[in-house]
């Protein structure tokens, strides 16, 4: 766990000292969610639930490798290619729109699709 730096926790009785230990043995900081604030999870539970819905509710994740692999391919599509609505439909990771294409002659436009990660989700792309 050499990223990990922080656990943001909220203060529910599951989580034991013993849960709490496993952390502190890597030297990773235990941060609980202030007491009576419900909303103060929202952004990590809604990034979670996206996660959930779009991959890891449709895929068998075998092992740690497997599960960073699927999950670094998903983080690089939600940033470089999925559209967000709060974006004007723009990826994180992209500045301006695409340019608009002129679609007189559709045969002159060919449109190519990716599998991301194995195949859950589809990605499109205009073709050279």
């Amino acid at each position: 766990m050499d990223s990990l730096r922080f656990l943001l926790r909220d203060r529910d009785s599951k989580y034991t000292n013993a849960f709490d230990a496993v952390f502190q043995a890597d030297d990773v900081g235990i941060l609980l969610s202030p007491p009576r604030a419900p909303k103060a999870n929202a952004i990590c539970e809604r990034a979670v639930g996206t996660l959930r819905r779009e991959v890891l509710d449709r895929i068998l994740i075998y092992n740690e490798a497997h599960a960073r692999a699927v999950l670094t391919e998903y983080i690089r599509h939600y940033n470089r290619h999925r559209p967000h609505q709060s974006r004007q439909q723009l990826p994180l990771d992209s500045a301006e729109p695409p340019a608009p294409a002129n679609l007189t002659d559709i045969r002159a436009h060919r449109i190519q699709r990716r599998p991301v990660p194995g195949g859950l989700i589809n990605e499109y792309r205009q073709a050279a």
